[in-house]
């Protein structure tokens, strides 16, 4: 099934999730810095990275959501998508409330900000590798003239 929301010929959605999975990786890789060294710093650093995270992940659900309302109903690729798409919701909810018990105090975020991050990030893993399954096993986003020979995507063909 090919995409609906295409950058120069290639599905937006798998191009614009990198910057949120990884800026919240990130985020959780401060976390656990500030955790081992206590540098306020680094919490600082995990606050701004979750905020750029949760608003890189609502520009890239729009794409996703294009695409998923394209898959045909009573597919086992439409189930997975919409366990995926909320799962990724769920993600972003406890990043946001990560960063909402970080505000008042960025640099000395409470213990519950950082395991609330962490649970963010394993079930980003889950839906992560469910991404992957519509992708490589179901064909989602895939060009219908996809093959080892096959044109550039910027030919038009």
């Amino acid at each position: 099934m090919e995409s609906k929301a295409k950058i120069m010929g290639h599905a937006a959605h798998p191009i614009l999730i990198v910057f949120p999975l990884g800026l919240l990786a990130t985020g959780v890789v401060f976390d656990i810095i500030y955790m081992v060294t206590g540098r306020a710093d680094m919490a600082s650093v995990a606050f701004w990275m979750i905020a750029a995270g949760i608003i890189g992940g609502l520009l890239a659900a729009i794409p996703g959501w294009i695409d998923w309302f394209a898959i045909p109903s009573g597919t086992r690729a439409k189930y997975i998508g919409l366990v995926h798409g909320l799962g990724n919701v769920v993600v972003l909810a406890l990043f946001a409330a990560s960063w909402y018990f970080r505000y008042d105090a960025p640099a000395r975020p409470e213990m519950l900000a950082s395991i609330l991050s962490f649970a963010g990030a394993g079930l980003a893993v889950i839906t992560g590798w469910l991404g992957g399954e519509l992708v490589e096993r179901l064909g989602v986003g895939v060009h219908d003239g996809a093959n080892l020979n096959a044109p550039s995507s910027l030919t038009g063909k």
